[in-house]
């Protein structure tokens, strides 16, 4: 019951930004700022206002917690990769690296601790680029000793590419809705009224 009502709670904390549109979207008639958002622990997909008279940076890491903000004034809400702009299109891979990069432990959990989806198919099998082969390879190394970082993976497991983009691109992939599983992101459904 616990686990239930924990996992309603969960709230992203932090968010990069992918996008800020200064005077709003071009198609809006409305000329109020808007940032669009990737959070840092969900990688969930957020629209927001920031503050008045305050600038942001793409990549920009902002507090968007239920405390006081420093800078964004409100989050307007989810959004789906389809409402995403160009740019945050297009700055979403660089971010979603730079989050890996710095919580590097939790991702590199993910090659120590994954398991079976079903009988026939790995967890880590939903990596781009990871077959039998180097899943076999992977299993067989972290069986001898749990993997450290990135480095130790590659170093190791000498025929996968680089681990950290696996990651990236998995979360990208999952980001625009059309999995079958999901390992980083929770599916957005976009609600009709």
């Amino acid at each position: 019951m616990e686990e239930a009502e924990e996992s309603k709670e969960r709230r992203e904390e932090y968010a990069r930004v992918i996008d800020f549109m200064l005077s709003g979207k071009s198609y809006s008639n409305r000329a109020e700022p808007i940032a669009q958002l990737l959070g840092e622990e969900w990688f969930t997909l957020l629209e927001a206002q920031p503050r008045e008279s305050t600038t942001l940076n793409l990549g920009e890491r902002v507090y968007i917690g239920r405390n006081e903000r420093d800078k964004i004034y409100l989050i307007k809400g989810r959004i789906g990769y389809e409402d995403l702009t160009q740019t945050a299109k297009n700055e979403l891979p660089n971010v979603v690296m730079q989050i890996i990069l710095d919580n590097e432990a939790r991702f590199v959990e993910v090659f120590n601790k994954s398991g079976p989806l079903n009988i026939r198919e790995h967890s880590l099998e939903l990596l781009p680029g990871v077959g039998k082969k180097h899943l076999k390879a992977i299993l067989d190394a972290r069986e001898t000793k749990k993997f450290e970082n990135f480095s130790d993976i590659k170093s190791r497991v000498p025929l996968l590419q680089d681990p950290a983009r696996l990651i990236r691109d998995r979360i990208v992939n999952e980001l625009t809705g059309n999995e079958r599983f999901y390992m980083f992101t929770k599916p957005y459904r976009k609600r009709f009224v």
